[in-house]
């Protein structure tokens, strides 16, 4: 798991999958059985490689996406 620098990210509430893409990186994770309180937290912090750093990233299973 990339240091986290997310550009961007997307969730669908469907399937609770919360994806992230990394600046670094440019790769791309998706995290599963987010809930969506969790994504809308994620959305409206301030400092995003924070709030992923210390409430997504180890909280959730991931994937590395294609």
């Amino acid at each position: 798991m990339p240091s986290a620098s997310p550009s961007k990210f997307d969730y669908d509430p469907n399937t609770k999958v919360l994806s992230v893409w990394f600046v670094a990186s440019g790769k791309h994770y998706e995290f599963l059985e987010v809930p969506p309180e969790a994504c809308d937290a994620f959305q409206s912090a301030f400092a995003k490689g924070g709030y992923f750093n210390s409430r997504i990233r180890n909280h959730y299973a991931f994937r590395l996406a294609e």
